[in-house]
């Protein structure tokens, strides 16, 4: 049997897989994947190992990056809103918000008018209200062009996400004002960078997703492993049997017990099929 038989590997994508926060901030070209991640992924699943992304991109910001990563399983997009089956191009599941999420949502930028929105259609379009510099640093880095709307009552349905983009400060006052009205036992509202903060229906999220994308597979999650660097990672790093973290993650993941392996500039994935392997070999 091969060595990797029967187990999943799930990683996040930005920051984790690939450092994309240079590009962001600087609006400098996306780097190429480590070639380190590359050969570790290549020879991970020469093994039997199934590897999956787990972003929280749509699948409009991810899709033309998805043949540079070698993966041999089904994705989880939307920050766990959408399983997306890379192999034959179609959802396998998907938890859309409600139509009261546009209502809510429009109701923030309307207290925050320096506040962005992203809304993500599940038809692979990206709708964008009161973009601001982080929008547009956010589109270099995806190259997902967004459709410009003038309000999230103008967006069609069905959503998978609403990715709110502003200065932190401004994004935990909008946190606290979601939270005062009730809305955060309804959606999850999770940081996924500095100044990005997600929204999903309850329940739609990596970890939920992950477990699902396991059972399909036929995986327990006892040989399951996670990789993230942020809040909306740890969801799925407490569910796997062992979560890893590059170096490069926020202080709340590292303290969620994870192990952290090397930066995500130096390849932090083949550090974790690394550690797997040896693991393994002394059983």
């Amino acid at each position: 049997m091969n060595k990797f038989q029967g187990i999943l590997l799930a990683s996040d994508f930005d920051n984790t897989l690939l450092y994309t926060e240079e590009a962001l901030r600087a609006g400098v070209p996306t780097p190429p994947l480590p070639e380190r991640n590359r050969q570790a992924l290549e020879y991970f699943m020469a093994e039997g190992g199934r590897f999956a992304i787990a972003t929280g991109r749509a699948l409009a910001a991810f899709i033309q990056f998805a043949e540079q990563v070698p993966m041999n399983a089904p994705g989880v997009v939307c920050n766990g809103a959408a399983l997306y089956d890379f192999a034959e191009n179609h959802y396998l599941e998907t938890a859309m918000l409600d139509e009261q999420a546009r209502e809510r949502g429009q109701v923030l930028l309307d207290r925050f008018p320096e506040m962005a929105a992203e809304a993500y259609h599940i038809d692979n379009v990206i709708h964008a209200v009161q973009p601001n510099a982080i929008t547009y640093l956010h589109e270099h880095i995806t190259k997902a062009e967004t459709t410009k709307a003038d309000s999230l009552l103008e967006v069609p349905l069905p959503l998978g996400k609403l990715l709110f983009e502003a200065d932190r400060t401004i994004l935990n006052q909008a946190l606290v004002i979601a939270e005062e009205q009730g809305w955060a036992g309804e959606y999850e509202l999770i940081f996924s960078a500095v100044n990005l903060l997600e929204m999903t229906v309850k329940g739609a999220n990596k970890g939920g997703m992950v477990r699902r994308l396991a059972a399909r597979l036929g995986i327990s999650m006892e040989n399951v492993y996670c990789v993230g660097d942020e809040t909306n990672d740890i969801s799925m790093l407490t569910a796997a049997a062992q979560g890893f973290a590059p170096e490069n993650c926020s202080e709340a993941v590292r303290a969620c017990g994870v192990r952290i392996v090397s930066h995500a500039k130096d390849g932090a994935i083949a550090d974790v099929i690394g550690f797997l392997d040896q693991q393994i070999s002394r059983a």
